[in-house]
């Protein structure tokens, strides 16, 4: 069965690279993971201050610590999150669980809306953070071109993940229309239905059904007597 739904190749298949790389989902998930080391990077190298007359640093957002802590905890966490659905994408087309690989999609669209989420929380308050911050506080603008950055790619976050959201909700569309969740499914290695080996009579001759010599019950083994026994009466 082709994973088109969702992964690469078919279920229980070996992973494809050239086919991961080009699924929309997974250039997305690269994307936001730059965006991500991008946002906390910015911070956490340019996003402190320190001026002489104090002896410690200060959030370049209206020397607001919380805005700071906020950007590079969403950064990080963000960046680990893209590198964990990345692993699962390069793991997918290896599940042949049905109800494993619909629980794969849900978290997908669960873990993306939420992420667009946090970063639309991010950009309103790092934006409104450093738009009442005092010039006084950074007469010299240092860090000031990673402030807007850190920014600016939060913004870009909110539709990265947004779309990540949007992807997955529509591979589990397809997938409820098709035999990718069907309860029917299974993968052919693990079909108990499918037939064993066949059994070869050891006399067998050739065999003029074309069967291959494989063991197969009459039909009417219930329904008619052994032969060379005759019923007598007394």
């Amino acid at each position: 069965m082709e994973g088109g739904a969702y992964g690469a190749g078919k279920a229980g298949g070996a992973f494809d690279p050239h086919t991961l790389v080009r699924q929309p989902h997974t250039i997305l998930r690269v994307v936001s993971w730059v965006f991500s080391i991008v946002v906390f990077g910015s911070i956490v190298n340019e996003g402190y201050l320190n001026t002489p007359s104090e002896g410690k640093e200060f959030c370049i957002y209206n020397r607001n610590p919380n805005a700071c802590s906020y950007g590079v905890a969403v950064g990080v966490f963000a960046f680990l999150t893209c590198l964990l659905y990345l692993a699962l994408d390069v793991y997918f087309p290896q599940i042949s669980s049905v109800k494993d690989r619909k629980k794969a999609v849900l978290s997908d669209i669960g873990v993306s809306a939420f992420w667009a989420f946090l970063w639309f929380v991010g950009f309103c308050f790092l934006a409104n953070q450093w738009q009442v911050s005092k010039p006084k506080d950074n007469p010299l603008n240092e860090g000031t071109d990673a402030a807007r950055a850190a920014i600016a790619f939060s913004f870009f976050s909110i539709f990265t993940w947004a779309g990540q959201a949007v992807l997955a909700f529509q591979r589990y569309q397809i997938g409820a229309d098709s035999a990718l969740f069907s309860q029917d499914y299974m993968d052919p290695s693990q079909d108990s239905s499918m037939p064993y080996a066949p059994y070869v009579e050891p006399s067998a001759g050739p065999d003029p059904a074309g069967m291959g010599g494989t063991y197969q019950q009459p039909a009417n083994t219930f329904d008619t007597e052994p032969q060379g026994y005759q019923s007598q009466g007394y």
